[in-house]
């Protein structure tokens, strides 16, 4: 004979068991409180939450989000989560969300504009309260189409048009590995500059080349590298640098680790020495880069901190405030790829 279940508690067996209204046990638990309605006393309260507890009553998510019209659930649209400055993104994303009472969830749109268009249509199915965008293109023309149907988000990571977002300073990182090479003497230098549509590449490279501008020496335009953010490109890449004609640049600086790692792989295969004949820094600090056989410079990122404050914006923006961009500070981590020595990262 099979054992009967227990029947869950409900508003509806809490306000029973104690004589009240289940309105009453509703505002309690729930926080509602209509126009016009009497908040329960202090005792009553208690003696609500007591009996609650006992039950182990769990709210209704689905009865909560009728009432209240908000769903608690955030969707997060990545290029790839693969990625693991991304995944260290949503963590604090995911962090931050539930710290609120909010759940999020994630989707990949290979950095693709229609994949986007289809996987934000597929989220916002599934009625979410606000968004969080972390492969925003420069152009800006879909974001403009959802701010138009006033969906709140805000971007991550990258930034656009005058969205809301928050970022890394990569204009100052850039800058940073420019004052770092400059100071080491590099005068030939030269820039993998990532994805032409990211804001992460562009500004990154643009504050290297202007602080290069800066010091009198203009980064000749087939030193400028444009390529995906991953290893194979990052090597290719460097191999043009290295077989480009004129005088062979000096340093190389990628605007993404892996990227940087795949052009050390590069220096190495036409038979230089990483650190001492070429140069290399990356970008986002990355755990693996001070693991590396020849540890790897690069500009550290508050990646974590970004998706927590994404959220803090969000929310904020969906209390109905007016936001202004974030931009979190980077730090220029010196390692031996770029011939610091190897004490330095201690």
């Amino acid at each position: 004979m099979g054992v009967a279940r227990k029947r869950p508690a409900t508003l509806r067996s809490i306000a029973d068991q104690l004589g009240l209204h289940v309105s009453t046990v509703s505002r309690v638990i729930n926080g509602a409180v209509d126009d016009g309605a009497r908040a329960a006393s202090g005792d009553t309260a208690e003696r609500i939450r007591q009996l609650a507890a006992e039950l182990g009553y769990r709210p209704n998510p689905h009865a909560t989000s009728l009432r209240t019209r908000r769903s608690n659930l955030i969707g997060v649209l990545v290029p790839r989560l693969s990625d693991i400055v991304l995944a260290m993104i949503y963590e604090g994303i995911e962090e931050a969300a539930t710290e609120r009472g909010l759940s999020a969830f994630v989707t990949n749109t290979q950095d693709d504009p229609q994949t986007q268009r289809t996987r934000t249509k597929m989220v916002l199915d599934r009625r979410v309260d606000g968004l969080i965008f972390g492969d925003a293109h420069l152009d800006a023309r879909f974001l403009d189409e959802i701010a138009a149907q006033d969906t709140p988000f805000v971007l991550v990571s990258r930034r656009a048009g005058e969205h809301p977002s928050v970022t890394c300073d990569d204009y100052l990182g850039g800058r940073l590995v420019a004052d770092h090479l400059l100071a080491s003497g590099h005068e030939e230098v030269a820039v993998i500059a990532g994805e032409p549509h990211a804001s992460t590449g562009a500004d990154r490279t643009r504050g290297f080349a202007d602080r290069y501008r800066e010091a009198g020496l203009e980064l000749p335009p087939e030193h400028i590298v444009h390529s995906h953010f991953d290893t194979v490109s990052g090597h290719a890449a460097t191999m043009k640098l290295l077989g480009a004609g004129g005088r062979r640049p000096s340093a190389v600086f990628a605007v993404n680790d892996f990227a940087a790692i795949g052009a050390m792989g590069a220096v190495r295969d036409v038979g230089l020495r990483v650190g001492e004949e070429v140069c290399v820094v990356g970008f986002n600090d990355t755990p693996l880069a001070a693991q590396l056989p020849v540890p790897l410079t690069s500009v550290h990122s508050p990646v974590h901190e970004m998706g927590r404050r994404a959220v803090e914006l969000l929310a904020r923006r969906l209390e109905g405030e007016t936001v202004e961009p974030v931009r979190l500070p980077p730090t220029l981590i010196a390692r031996a790829s770029s011939g610091a020595p190897a004490a330095s990262d201690d």
